[in-house]
């Protein structure tokens, strides 16, 4: 049987201001990532959030609608090795 890859939980932080500001955490919540996104328009998170991790399950999505609807919000993304060295670089 071939080896699984490694994946990262990650969580994702966005907020309304001025367009939508994303922050990455790790998985402490403490440790922030270095790359950050801004995106003008909500759909874009969706978009993030379907290439990287993928929306697990009905839940996820609608904390996702939620936290734009209130204009903040976060979730956690499971990425594999390469998004995750994406947003560990500067």
């Amino acid at each position: 049987m071939p080896p699984r890859d490694q994946t990262h939980r990650v969580c994702l932080s966005f907020e309304f201001r001025d367009g939508w500001p994303c922050q990455f955490l790790e998985a402490d919540l403490q440790t922030p990532l270095p790359k950050r996104l801004h995106f003008v328009s909500s759909s874009k998170i969706f978009e993030l959030v379907e290439r990287a991790g993928r929306f697990t399950d009905q839940e996820t999505r609608l904390m996702a609608d939620q936290g734009i609807k209130v204009g903040r919000g976060g979730l956690f993304l499971q990425l594999t090795e390469e998004p995750y060295a994406k947003l560990r670089k500067q």
